[in-house]
């Protein structure tokens, strides 16, 4: 949930705004401070209480005079209440005893620095359900101020309730306001997952006039440029392709009628490679995109791998040891590619490893849902250099190898896209001087 959280551009904005205001908050209770005591109106103020408590004191005079008290509850809304040797008297009948209420010094009247006003001599403070009292002593008696009047109830809530909720208030509006805004943001990630997984044909729609709905109309124009791209590229590359086969089949045709047996089985092999290019660069340019169209069903891969040895290895099967590890599980595969791609991983295996060094070792296995299909050789490994261009295409570790035995480098390539087809991937999991071990890695689907 945190990380999620995190992650969320309108979370974010809302604790900034949240830290801007708790800032602003801070920064103005600390300036007013900073002004209030550089410029003395905290000992002003000070001043002006200490003098209104002096002239109580003198109205009400000593000993106290009820009628100049009673005179001052009625143009003050105040409650008061005197206590001495021989006197008594409350302005209210229901002003609480003296006994209920907690004295002392208050930390609003101080001579500290954090305080807001100077310490009133003489005077001490209590509260009782939210009247504030206020004790002087003048001789023998006490007299006794509380605002509001004892009669007087607070109506509405507490201030501080009130802050809270008015705070909570803003803040779920900022909420919604954030919201609001960024709202284009998820038709725009929805937008681009459905072109990044190749369908060029969607576009974002309820676009508003701001920057976010410039960018919406950016990635639209953006998916139909790239979409072009795509389209004139595939073009071309199956224009020329198809062009290709012409020739090759009149070549084809001409190395029949070669005298010269030699010549004509070496032509004739130069003609099976540029075929064999054309076939792989046709399937490479199908499966290079993520929305890929698989010939998916059930497949044994006992029977699949069988098959496959009988169709390309039949001279070199005894060179091949093949572990099952699946049993007759059946898996959703588009069978024909996982031929190819188990063809050209043997094919590059059986390359490297001599007849005496033993059999290329092929596994089929389940694990975590997934199938996992590994090919190992027993060649001299893959140099540490040429590791992270495995996969390229036409990328081969030694250029001076003849086709014969360095192939076009297409093999590799067209084998990991199959397995990314697939949902999957195939990557280098074992190298060193006794050999390399591929393991392509496919998701199972279920078949129900």
């Amino acid at each position: 949930m945190l990380r999620r959280l995190s992650r969320s551009l309108s979370f974010r904005l809302l604790a900034i705004f949240l830290v801007l205001g708790f800032l602003f908050v801070w920064g103005s209770f600390a300036a007013l401070r900073w002004v209030y005591n550089s410029d003395d109106i905290r000992g002003l103020i000070s001043g002006h209480l200490s003098l209104h408590v002096h002239y109580v004191r003198e109205d009400i005079g000593s000993p106290p005079r009820i009628e100049r008290a009673r005179a001052i509850t009625q143009s003050v809304p105040v409650d008061i209440r005197i206590l001495g040797p021989d006197i008594d008297w409350a302005s209210d009948p229901d002003f609480p005893a003296l006994s209920d209420l907690a004295f002392g010094p208050s930390p609003a009247f101080s001579d500290d620095p954090g305080a807001w006003v100077d310490e009133l001599r003489g005077v001490e403070f209590a509260n009782l359900d939210d009247h504030n009292f206020l004790k002087m002593r003048e001789g023998d008696y006490d007299i006794v101020v509380v605002s509001p009047r004892i009669a007087d109830k607070r109506s509405g809530p507490p201030l501080m309730v009130l802050i809270v909720g008015m705070g909570l208030t803003f803040l779920l509006i900022g909420y919604m306001a954030v919201q609001w805004l960024f709202k284009p943001i998820r038709a725009i990630r929805t937008g681009a997952n459905q072109i990044g997984r190749g369908n060029f044909e969607h576009r974002i729609t309820n676009i508003r006039h701001d920057q976010l709905g410039d960018l919406a109309a950016d990635i639209n124009t953006l998916a139909g440029d790239v979409e072009s791209m795509l389209d004139a590229k595939r073009a071309l590359l199956l224009g020329i392709s198809h062009e290709l086969r012409t020739p090759l089949s009149r070549l084809r045709l001409i190395t029949e009628f070669l005298a010269d047996d030699e010549n004509r089985e070496s032509v004739r092999a130069e003609v099976a490679e540029m075929e064999k290019i054309v076939h792989d660069l046709l399937e490479a340019e199908r499966l290079s995109t993520r929305h890929a169209p698989l010939v998916r069903e059930p497949v044994i891969v006992a029977e699949l791998v069988d098959a496959m040895l009988s169709d390309y290895f039949a001279r070199e099967r005894d060179r091949i040891r093949f572990e099952d590890r699946v049993g007759s599980e059946a898996v959703s595969l588009d069978p024909a590619r996982i031929m190819l791609l188990l063809k050209n991983l043997l094919s590059n295996a059986l390359r490297y490893t001599s007849a005496s060094a033993g059999p290329v070792e092929l596994r089929a296995a389940l694990h975590e849902g997934s199938l996992l299909l590994s090919v190992r050789d027993h060649g001299p490994g893959i140099p540490a250099e040429q590791v992270e261009h495995l996969g390229e295409p036409f990328y081969r570790g030694d250029p001076s190898r003849t086709r014969q035995t360095g192939g076009s480098g297409l093999g590799l390539y067209l084998s990991k896209l199959i397995a990314r087809a697939h949902g999957g991937s195939l990557e280098l999991v074992g190298n060193g001087p006794d050999g390399a071990v591929f393991q392509a890695r496919l998701p199972l689907y279920d078949l129900t």
